[in-house]
Formats: structure tokens, sequence, C-alpha cells
């Protein structure tokens, strides 16, 4: 069993930046898939980023070059750095592990961007 916790999220001005965070609790993640999804109300949960053990990126089209996913696999912890937010970027933002064959979520953390 994996418990992830995000913490990062907040209200912010359209332009800003936010960088969230999410901790695993099992060591060793090394070989999992991390990624963040959101999901903004009324709508479904949709992929933004995400990060292979070797580091590859992937990035949903609306994100490229605003978004940029990390990983510190000595923390068991990933990264999603945003800039500049823009306010259809609010939503809850999860984060998710899939280490075969098993995956994981987070609570999520709100992120809210004023225009």
């Amino acid at each position: 069993q994996v418990q992830l916790v995000e913490s990062g999220g907040g209200l912010v001005q359209a332009g800003g930046s936010l960088r969230l965070s999410c901790v695993a609790s099992r060591n060793r993640l090394s070989a999992a898939v991390m990624s963040w999804y959101r999901q903004a109300p009324g709508k479904q949960r949709e992929l933004v980023a995400s990060i292979t053990s070797g580091g590859s990126t992937t990035y949903a089209d609306s994100v490229k070059g605003r978004f940029t996913i990390s990983r510190d696999n000595a923390k068991n912890t990933i990264y999603l750095q945003i800039n500049p937010l823009k306010p259809e970027d609010t939503a809850t933002y999860y984060c998710h592990v899939y280490l075969w064959p098993n995956y994981y979520w987070g609570q999520g953390t709100q992120v809210s961007v004023s225009s």
C-alpha cells in the first residue's frame, strides 16, 4: 500500500506560479510511473503530466510550456511547477502512482486561479 500526500495548492492570481508536491509513504518507487491529474468542477479528471522511471515526461497539450513535472526518488516525491497560472487551471490536482500491477491516488490539493 502507498499513501500519497499532496501539498502546495492555494489561491493565486493569474500569471502567478505554484509548485505542487506529492510525498509517497513508501520507499523504492523509482520504478513507478508518477503523474499529476486534475479535475475541475463539472468536468472529468484529466491527465496533465507524467514522468517515467527514466525521467521521460509527457504533458497535456493544454499545459505544455507552462507545467513542469519532476521527481526526486531519494525523497519519494514528485513535483509540479506551474508558471504562469491561468484561470482555466483552477481544479483539484491529484497525484497518481502506477507501480505494476497497482496504482494509487492522493487526496488532492486545490488550486484556484483568479483573473
